[in-house]
């Protein structure tokens, strides 16, 4: 028997949160697998959206390779989206098309937008709108499928009942400062680390709330109290934070290797109360150590210390180094390396 119910309807998503990473290549990581968890053949119309730098291109790179990009930041600007010469009788014109609404409202009336969006997606072809919230209240209804990154990355799945992508938009601009200035005290961690003690800028890093964690195979030699001085006494002098050329960030002018340069804030003033842990997060299963910085308010240190108690570490024993203590927390006893 022959079924009226789209594959859509099985995927039964309301919302998904992801930590949103900061550099290029763990966004093109993270975009790959939201395609192969939730995306459809049947969704049709698409909706990003993200403030101007906070990854919104590269996040669609990621989920359509290929796809040509208008206003693209790393590529030749084209001088209008391709959706504008779609002939639903011509077989060969894509099958996929981009729209970033900021851009194209300085071309086209919205009327003439949401006219090329409906016909486009009348023929069933797919269309991603980038700045979907700018659409939404003129096309009448909502995307089948919304990306959403702020602070974190989130993927919903619209109903009737909403969420409202104006609502989505305006809880990604109040988050993504958090973003900013995590991923500039992260950078500027790097420079000190890579310029005082000699460690490269392509350490392992991960993403934490309202913080960063630079990963280490080994025990590094490291004063944390010495850097966490340097680099608010860098925070406090004002520097001046820009894109550079390449994969380059630029703190007065001097550049540093960064895959996501335009993702930081404008001043290093900007970034609210850094600070670094004390002592190193040890990981048994991959024997590695984390170096972890948090911006924000206290209460974020507190929470972090308090809830990742030591792993028990009955079976790594023999990772032991010289100023690890073993700590009794309930029924759990580990270890954990602290360094003056």
């Amino acid at each position: 028997m022959a079924s009226n119910v789209l594959i859509r309807d099985y995927v039964p998503l309301s919302e998904a949160i992801y930590y949103a990473p900061r550099g290029r290549l763990r966004l093109y990581g993270l975009a790959a697998y939201l395609s192969q968890h939730y995306l459809q053949p049947t969704d049709h119309l698409i909706g990003v959206i993200g403030a101007e730098g906070s990854g919104k291109s590269t996040i669609i790179k990621g989920l359509f390779p290929g796809l040509e990009l208008t206003n693209d930041d790393d590529g030749i600007n084209m001088p209008t989206s391709r959706a504008f010469s779609f002939d639903p009788d011509d077989q060969f014109c894509g099958h996929t098309f981009h729209i970033d609404m900021r851009y194209e409202m300085a071309f086209h009336q919205i009327h003439e937008i949401v006219e090329v969006v409906k016909e486009i997606l009348h023929a069933k072809r797919r269309i991603v709108i980038e700045h979907f919230d700018l659409l939404y209240s003129h096309l009448g209804y909502n995307a089948q499928i919304l990306f959403v990154i702020g602070e974190d990355m989130r993927v919903y799945r619209p109903n009737v009942f909403g969420p409202s992508p104006i609502k989505l938009r305006e809880m990604a601009l109040s988050t993504l400062k958090y973003r900013l200035m995590a991923h500039t005290a992260e950078d500027i961690v790097g420079k000190i680390l890579q310029d005082d003690y000699g460690y490269k800028p392509d350490k392992l890093h991960s993403e934490l709330h309202h913080g960063f964690v630079i990963r280490f195979d080994h025990l590094p030699d490291i004063n944390i109290e010495e850097v966490e001085k340097k680099a608010r006494e860098i925070i406090a002098s004002g520097v001046r934070v820009e894109p550079g050329e390449s994969d380059h960030v630029l703190f007065n002018g001097v550049p540093f290797h960064c895959t996501g340069k335009r993702c930081h804030v404008k001043n290093t003033k900007e970034i609210e109360n850094f600070r670094l842990l004390k002592s190193y997060k040890y990981n048994p299963l991959t024997k590695s150590y984390g170096l972890v910085g948090i911006i924000g308010e206290e209460i974020e240190t507190a929470e972090m210390e308090e809830e990742l108690p030591p792993a028990q570490s009955e079976d790594f024993e023999d990772s032991e180094e010289p100023g690890d203590k073993w700590i009794g927390i309930g029924p759990f006893v580990g270890k954990m390396h602290f360094k003056s």
